[in-house]
């Protein structure tokens, strides 16, 4: 059973498609098990991904990078989470942001912050999301003030991806208490080394535990005022722009994630026998399966045709969103359907069913809760 075969992504992007299920086999599979139970961060798998090509891959040529279009990043994308969620976001937030960078940063920018990130010398990653606001870009708290040639940043963000480890961060910050809730945000790039930057690492999550994840407190953190990104109270926009590339990414989390679900109850039900005969000979249990594989498909068709009208620069606000919304909640229910065929193994920590059910809760979470992306829907209807 082949599940991520190739007919639906781009011709071009199956070269590297096939390259990521390789890595995936030799170095993320015989590790997924070890590092959800320790939690500990892939850094060796990092590297070894960071040699072969594999992340980070969409900075482009001109600034040290590869140049990957967004279809084979979302090819590589689904073979890494279908693979392990976990380590997969541990390698494909290598690059979180810096495609804002590169469309809006000066070149003094680019060669200081981009190309070290594209040529592998640094990390980064993008703080937005605060402790208690996640969603609501024009509610953020955490502000920037101007003095003299520097600006100072006061405030927390929260569920920032390698907010510990990072060399710099893009941070989102308000600039302005003008009555403009949209036009009042700006971007900044911050060195982690900055005074008044603290960072510490978010106590063990339910899923995706080989990633990291931090709470961030900016207090009194100066930072130059070459260091603001694109225009001032432009950083609603900015973000806004790229959340397409963004949702798309993660819809492909969600079919990589429904993906192993799919594979783990099918090789369950056909190697386990209940009242005299294979699990899979039940009629309820071949349904559950027709389901969950008609639901992935119907995910799947929906990310690759958001994918290509995206790439052909067409206004694709509602796909991005109705791709994130259909792959991530297709991956929770294939998820507890996988679980409950599974019965009461699928609650035991050694099942990777059990770690994928966790995993699954998250991507409905972030780059904008599922009610969000309803409401993004019918306004852009």
């Amino acid at each position: 059973m082949e599940l991520l075969e190739e007919s639906v992504v781009p011709e071009a992007a199956r070269p590297v498609k096939r390259q990521a299920r390789e890595f995936a086999d030799e170095h993320i599979v015989p590790a997924r098990a070890e590092r959800f139970q320790s939690g500990e961060y892939p850094t060796s798998i990092v590297e070894a991904a960071r040699e072969e090509g594999l992340v980070a891959m969409e900075i482009g040529e001109e600034h040290g990078g590869q140049g990957r279009s967004l279809s084979e990043v979302v090819a590589v994308i689904e073979e890494f989470f279908r693979a392990d969620a976990g380590i997969g976001l541990a390698l494909v937030g290598q690059s979180f942001g810096t495609n804002i960078l590169e469309a809006f940063g000066t070149e003094a920018q680019k060669r200081g912050y981009l190309r070290p990130v594209a040529e592998g010398e640094v990390t980064t990653g993008m703080a937005i999301s605060e402790p208690d606001t996640g969603s609501d870009l024009a509610g953020m708290e955490t502000a920037a003030t101007k003095e003299g040639d520097e600006w100072v940043l006061d405030g927390e963000k929260y569920w920032i991806g390698n907010g510990v480890s990072a060399d710099w961060i893009t941070v989102y910050a308000k600039t302005d208490e003008s009555g403009d809730r949209h036009g009042n945000y700006s971007l900044f790039l911050v060195p982690t080394d900055a005074p008044g930057y603290e960072a510490e690492y978010i106590p063990e999550k339910m899923g995706m535990r080989a990633s990291e994840q931090a709470h961030i407190t900016f207090d009194g953190c100066r930072i130059p005022e070459e260091n603001l990104l694109g225009p001032r109270g432009d950083g609603f926009r900015m973000v806004a722009e790229f959340f397409n590339h963004g949702r798309a990414r993660v819809a492909g989390h969600g079919i990589g994630l429904a993906a192993a679900a799919i594979e783990e109850a099918w090789a369950f039900v056909h190697d386990r026998k209940e009242f005299g005969k294979e699990v899979s000979e039940f009629q309820s249990v071949q349904h559950d399966l027709a389901e969950m594989r008609t639901e992935f498909e119907s995910a799947r068709s929906l990310l690759w045709r958001t994918v290509e009208r995206i790439e052909s620069g067409e206004d694709a606000r509602k796909w991005g969103s109705m791709a994130k919304l259909k792959a991530t909640e297709t991956a929770t229910e294939c998820a507890e359907t996988g679980i409950g065929l599974h019965g009461g193994r699928g609650i035991l920590d050694d099942q990777r069913i059990s770690r994928v059910y966790r995993d699954a809760r998250m991507p409905v979470i972030y780059e904008g809760v599922s009610a969000v992306q309803r409401d993004l829907i019918y306004r852009n209807f």
